[in-house]
């Protein structure tokens, strides 16, 4: 069971990829799009952060590929996924927590390049600390996300909570 699930892991990931370029702005002879990181739109969010949907939509059924940015010091508060998703760290380094505590002396470093699983309701809590990083997340949607301290906000400089 547990070798169907990376396969099926691994095959999003690589879905993921190649669908990044589907919700691109330019097209190419031969049915190939392509997205430059001058086209990329990106939104404003709580607290600095940035985000922007490459292809599909976290909220509808079917495969996803979005980008956030951190700035320097934001984190996520800790919250869960109610599905898998694979983080990439695309600029900077990213700080990943893997308990409810918001505590940053808690975080797994990882540098630029890396890659992390994120399994269905575990909860963590992610971002950066000393300077901005952006993150391209793969998952199947509808993701629900739960957060543990709502009262917190989404994002904000994480503290001890626990």
């Amino acid at each position: 069971m547990r070798s169907y699930k990376l396969t099926q892991i691994f095959l999003t990931i690589i879905l993921g990829v190649m669908a990044a370029a589907v919700n691109a702005q330019t097209s190419l002879p031969g049915g190939f799009i392509k997205m430059t990181t001058s086209e990329i739109v990106w939104k404003d969010a709580e607290n600095g952060i940035k985000n922007t949907v490459l292809f599909g939509d976290p909220n509808k059924p079917g495969l996803y590929v979005v980008r956030n940015i951190f700035p320097a010091g934001v984190m996520s508060t800790p919250h869960s996924h109610d599905q898998d998703r694979w983080v990439t760290v695309v600029k900077g380094t990213w700080y990943s927590g893997t308990d409810a505590s918001w505590d940053p002396k808690s975080t797994i470093v990882m540098p630029e390049g890396s890659i992390m699983f994120h399994p269905a309701n575990a909860v963590h809590f992610d971002g950066s600390l000393k300077e901005p990083v952006e993150v391209q997340i793969i998952g199947m949607g509808p993701v629900k996300t739960t957060y543990v301290y709502p009262s917190e906000g989404r994002y904000g400089k994480p503290h001890k909570l626990d």
